[in-house]
């Protein structure tokens, strides 16, 4: 197979959760368990750091792998989705897999991925793992897919296990409560393994407390050892706001890594993978910049917790109108989030102007649907039927100092990076 007939193979088998949604869960942790066997348990054969979480899991991902990538370690980054190229999902220190690579794992395995009805999302790290192993990482940072006790990743037995914050998202899997949905992500903790909790939360903080105690787990909670004030100390590359937390969480897993006294890790390695962060991982969609005059920021926020976030951004950029393009995919509380966003935006904003669209995935919320969703709730805007036609609108309608966001799903945001030529440059 060539390699775009490659990924169609693996697109097919199960369709993904980022396409269409329910229909592609899988509460079984078991047929990774058993595809690990077959190829050789390569799980084992690498050091990893594990980090799950409801929002920041992929920034703090990238900032430990630019960290320990400036200290001179050869790290694997598992990441996920990916925004515009697959392989953005396995890099080494920053590099994406090879597209030969692909092919040859799924030629190599073609039987076993079948025979199994394996997955996009569980061969994916089939062929993740067998990358990292084979090339001899010295240390892989994979991020989590969603939640964390059933979640293929959850096969590795990591160097420290990092819970970034607990959100009310994906609760038709997780659970309808903080609670619920923090038990399934401390089920990444294991026996031993020192786990760092990013937020303190009332809710949450007794269940991973007890969690840890049973599994013999040291725990810390990042939020009691470190506040970030000032993030341009540490980073030149990333201006969210919230990225602040995330950072604070960053910290206090390099000081358990440390502690560990199998890594070295100095404050410049610290400073200069922080600052570095996008030049050495190639994390995109954070509150990046694809445009000025008018400054366009695209935002992968799509949750509450996240949107909050997001906003602390929007209220510390100097602009004068905000122009918003906003589209989401169809299991959200999207009305929810719109009277949200709307009410919380326009105590800073005299004026918004709304520009809807959609991303282009089968699970995308038609547009039509979200501006008649729109104006039922009093909120008006034009509807763009892809979301470059809405960025090209939105910059030539806006004034040099006006503000233009993209958001509302990671799948927009991808889009507007592909129309802007701001995601990867495909090898």
């Amino acid at each position: 197979m060539t390699y775009q007939e490659t990924l169609d193979f693996m697109f097919s088998q199960l369709p993904m959760y980022h396409r269409i949604g329910a229909a592609a869960y899988k509460a079984d942790i078991q047929p990774t368990v058993d595809m690990m066997e077959a190829l050789g348990n390569p799980e084992r054969k690498f050091r990893s750091i594990h980090v799950a979480g409801t929002n920041g899991k992929g920034s703090v991902s990238h900032f430990l792998a630019s960290i320990l990538q400036e200290a001179g370690y050869k790290v694997g980054l598992y990441t996920s989705p990916h925004l515009v190229d697959f392989r953005e999902r396995i890099r080494i220190n920053g590099q994406m897999i090879p597209k030969d690579e692909v092919v040859n794992f799924v030629a190599a395995n073609y039987q076993l991925l079948t025979a199994n009805s394996l997955s996009f999302f569980e061969m994916t790290v089939g062929l993740a793992f067998d990358y990292f192993a084979r090339e001899q990482v010295d240390i892989a940072v994979i991020e989590v897919g969603m939640g964390g006790r059933l979640d293929s990743t959850n096969v590795i037995v990591p160097e420290l296990s990092v819970i970034t914050n607990i959100g009310l998202d994906h609760t038709q899997f997780l659970g309808d409560t903080l609670e619920k949905i923090a038990a399934e992500k401390a089920g990444i903790i294991k026996e031993g393994v020192p786990v760092v909790i990013g937020e303190t939360q009332s809710e949450t903080a007794p269940v991973f407390l007890a969690t840890a105690a049973s599994h013999h787990a040291p725990i810390t909670f990042a939020d009691q050892h470190y506040v970030v004030d000032d993030i341009i100390r540490y980073t030149e590359e990333l201006t969210g706001e919230y990225q602040k937390k995330n950072i604070a969480t960053v910290l206090e897993a390099v000081e358990v890594l440390r502690k560990n006294n199998r890594y070295t890790l100095t404050t410049t390695h610290l400073q200069r993978g922080l600052s570095h962060v996008v030049t050495n991982t190639h994390l995109h969609g954070r509150w990046q910049k694809i445009g000025e005059a008018p400054l366009t920021i695209c935002e992968t926020a799509h949750n509450e917790p996240g949107i909050r976030a997001m906003l602390q951004g929007v209220n510390n950029t100097p602009h004068r109108n905000l122009h918003i393009i906003y589209g989401c995919v169809n299991d959200k509380d999207f009305t929810h989030i719109l009277q949200f966003l709307n009410s919380e935006l326009l105590i800073h904003n005299s004026e918004l102007i709304w520009y809807f669209t959609q991303p282009s995935v089968p699970r995308a919320l038609p547009v039509s649907d979200l501006k008649a969703a729109a104006e039922a709730i009093g909120i008006h805007g034009e509807a763009y039927g892809q979301v470059g036609e809405a960025v090209t609108a939105a910059r030539q309608a806006a004034q040099p100092d006006d503000l233009v966001l993209v958001t509302g799903s990671i799948f927009l945001v991808a889009d507007a990076l592909a129309f802007t030529n701001n995601g990867e440059d495909p090898v």
